[in-house]
């Protein structure tokens, strides 16, 4: 735990994102995965979503308008150390959300191009990639795509192991962004993931877990990165300490619904009872 309650005050992460009804991904996996860390979490929703474990059977996207005056009501109140940003479903709201962030001067940046849900429902629309390359990628501390996600930025062909993960990182690198963590997990034998600075190239391995239970994964890996930034964490640092905790929350998988269930965010806080 980062704070003792009553003396230092947490650290404020900031999810902009899109709201999961069914709960297992987007805004409500994002503060569950901010309190799992210890980090106050505060939220801009860009988009509902009636969503479950089976897929998304509908989106609506937030006015620009009132998007943009939820960024003044938080960033004119609470010190946000470090922000996310995920579902952003149109280019008027890429645009928005992007100038709302300079404004603000959000520096602490991870940025997850929600592009596909696992259920393959299209979260982005395609006109909204252009817009999502030239307004936020030049903004991010971290870019966190998977490897589908990567391709559909590069605009180029499947991405299919370690080597061809290491060089879409270097090209994601070239439109902006200062760290690059292309996310190989469904593709590599380790469950591993490529982390660019701009200098050196690190894979941070993992235990791949052989369950469907994967819903939200994305959401949580990045949000659990933004919560290391909060914390004052070196990148890499902050993104090991997500892929441990990414890690356990796969393997410690919730069975719920019907289709893919979500990850258990709170499984630190289960063992602790339990020890």
């Amino acid at each position: 735990m980062a704070f003792r309650t009553g003396f230092d005050l947490p650290p404020v992460a900031l999810t902009i994102a899109g709201s999961d009804s069914g709960g297992g991904a987007g805004i409500q996996a994002d503060l569950k995965t901010f309190c799992a860390f210890g980090v106050y979490g505060a939220s801009v929703i860009t988009a509902l979503t009636a969503q479950n474990t089976l897929g998304v059977q509908g989106v609506h996207g937030v006015p620009p308008d009132f998007i943009a005056l939820q960024f003044d009501s938080v960033c004119g109140d609470l010190p946000v150390a470090a922000a996310k940003v995920g579902m952003l479903a149109t280019a008027e709201i890429v645009e928005v959300v992007a100038r709302k962030i300079r404004e603000h001067r959000l520096e602490r940046l991870v940025v997850d191009p929600v592009m596909v849900a696992k259920s393959g429902d299209r979260l982005l629309a395609p006109e909204a990639r252009e817009a999502l390359i030239r307004e936020l990628l030049p903004l991010a501390e971290v870019l966190t795509p998977n490897t589908e996600e990567a391709r559909d930025l590069l605009g180029g062909g499947p991405i299919g192991g370690i080597e061809e993960m290491k060089e879409a990182a270097r090209a994601l690198h070239r439109l902006g962004p200062r760290h690059v963590l292309v996310k190989g997990g469904h593709i590599t034998r380790g469950a591993a993931d490529v982390l660019f600075d701009g200098r050196e190239i690190a894979v941070l391995g993992g235990r791949h877990v052989d369950t469907p239970h994967t819903h939200g994964t994305g959401c949580t890996l990045s949000s659990a990165i933004a919560a290391g930034l909060a914390l004052g964490r070196p990148v890499r640092e902050a993104a090991a300490a997500a892929k441990e905790y990414i890690q356990g929350a796969i393997e410690s998988a919730l069975p719920l619904g019907k289709g893919r269930g979500p990850l258990n965010h709170m499984y630190r806080s289960v063992q602790r009872m339990s020890a």
